[in-house]
């Protein structure tokens, strides 16, 4: 009797430690973390106090930096909104999960969403979506795949009283949507099961293009002047054809609708592409300022109710974006202000506050990582990898050093087709339909001002860099099936 009830003991024992999945302290499913999953639309890093910004002090954002970890060097591998949402659902590269542009995703496919759903987790997204659904005639409201609960945005939404769709009907809710989805997001959390984690992917419209803050945070702009990039002449000399042709110039390419006011007249050239900066850079910080605010109400409410010890919170956008730099707005060019992501995570139980990394993560890495901290393993075909033992602070000795990036068609703003490698210090830009380069050596150059793909200097570093691309392009399975342009669609 004595062997019989310790095999029970035992076998009891061994059923609640496979619950704790990757956990050093053990516990059963209950005690894995919540995750919430915070992504603005087109928020660039250089608009962050916490990466340094000029341009705005953002403290509630910062709190996730100076609680938690900044990674420094984050970047997506397809700057495009709809693309990298589905990178970061699927941890698989865009011509693996059949979303390149703005195609809708095949919702049979495992997900991030699907595996946390079916390990117990309470699941829910509200806010912008943008990926579409499994509805033929209405395609925005498909259900997303994996949720126990959807509150999104059909396509872009709006940013006064927008349309929502609730577990699939439609209605119309009055106020400003930075608010709203962050009201949406609390009241999940609310409702939620209080016998399951719960995972939130809380995702905001704001600062999408074209830019419409709410009264409130637009007076706080509307006399500031903002400092102009270093790079805001950029007349590309030097550079391939691409930037030539891309029609997303502050000069040129800012419409009447993004700019909202007459501009005064009489003014030269110069005086009126500076004009035209400011009235973007004021509406686009407002935004930013709104997201800002709307976090830090999260953060209080998860802090009065007792909520941030075991929760996982995570900001970041899902790609970077062009303040003026090289007298650009949007984002699409692997050049580094459209390719680096925000990325600052707070987990008080497993990361320590006021940590930095300066290792290399991609979007392709969030899921598995998620994966990872909620105790579940990694699938196997999955193509990133999880960097929890970088949050820790221990870095794999075998941590990537380089990256591979691809941009596929032309279409909007007629940024040529691209794809190319950066390592710590380089980068390499091949224009595809252009057969044009593009080399920028990042420590001397970290403003890619400088094309240095002619110069002899760097001819031993230019064929390492290019081994390096075709050995990425092959790791990661890039058979070019997506070479060819492709519809544009629903604008990113």
């Amino acid at each position: 009797m004595r062997w019989i009830t310790l095999l029970f003991l035992l076998g009891t024992i061994s059923i609640y430690s496979t619950d704790s999945g990757n956990h050093p302290e053990g516990g059963s499913s209950i005690e894995r973390p919540n995750i919430i999953f915070i992504m603005s639309d087109d928020h660039a890093s250089h608009a962050i106090s916490a990466y340094g910004s000029r341009l705005i002090k953002t403290p509630n954002i910062d709190r996730l930096a100076n609680e938690g970890m900044k990674l420094e060097n984050c970047f997506v591998t397809n700057s495009i909104c709809t693309p990298s949402r589905a990178v970061i659902l699927t941890g698989k590269y865009s011509h693996i999960n059949g979303v390149p542009v703005f195609n809708h995703i095949d919702n049979t496919q495992p997900m991030l969403s699907k595996y946390l759903q079916q390990a117990g987790y309470y699941t829910g997204v509200v806010g912008k979506w943008h990926l579409g659904g499994n509805n033929p005639a209405r395609p925005d409201d498909g259900k997303p795949a994996g949720f126990d609960y959807w509150n999104i945005l059909p396509g872009q939404g709006a940013y006064f009283d927008p349309v929502m769709i609730e577990n699939g009907k439609r209605k119309t809710i009055e106020g400003y949507t930075t608010d709203i989805i962050t009201d949406l997001a609390m009241d999940f959390i609310k409702n939620r099961p209080q016998d399951k984690p719960f995972f939130l992917m809380y995702h905001h419209k704001a600062p999408h293009r074209n830019w419409q803050p709410d009264e409130k945070h637009r007076k706080q702009y509307e006399n500031v002047t903002l400092p102009e990039p270093a790079t805001f002449n950029d007349d590309y000399s030097g550079k391939s054809d691409a930037p030539r042709q891309a029609t997303m110039r502050i000069d040129r390419d800012l419409t009447d609708k993004d700019l909202k006011l007459p501009p005064p007249a009489g003014l030269t050239a110069q005086e009126l592409k500076k004009w035209k900066y400011q009235r973007y850079m004021r509406d686009y910080l407002a935004c930013v300022a709104s997201v800002d605010d709307n976090v830090g109400r999260l953060l209080d409410w998860l802090d009065k109710n007792n909520l941030s010890k075991n929760t996982i919170i995570i900001y970041t956008s899902d790609q970077g974006f062009f303040l003026g730099d090289h007298n650009f707005f949007d984002k699409r060019f692997m050049y580094e202000e459209s390719l680096r992501m925000p990325f600052m995570i707070r987990w008080p139980q497993r990361i320590k506050a006021g940590s930095v990394s300066r290792s290399m993560i991609l979007n392709v890495d969030f899921a598995p990582m998620m994966l990872d901290a909620a105790g579940l393993k990694v699938p196997q075909d999955m193509q990133g990898r999880s960097f929890l033992p970088i949050l820790e602070g221990r870095r794999p000795a075998n941590w990537r050093t380089s990256m591979y990036y691809r941009y596929y068609h032309p279409g909007d703003h007629n940024v040529a087709a691209h794809y190319g490698v950066r390592t710590e210090r380089y980068k390499l830009i091949y224009f595809n339909k252009l057969d044009q380069w593009e080399l920028y050596d990042l420590k001397k150059d970290p403003q890619e001002m400088h094309n240095v793909y002619s110069d002899p200097g760097y001819k031993r570093i230019l064929l390492d860099l290019k081994k390096e691309l075709q050995r990425l392009k092959k790791e990661v399975k890039d058979d070019d099936r997506f070479q060819d342009d492709l519809p544009n669609g629903d604008v990113g």
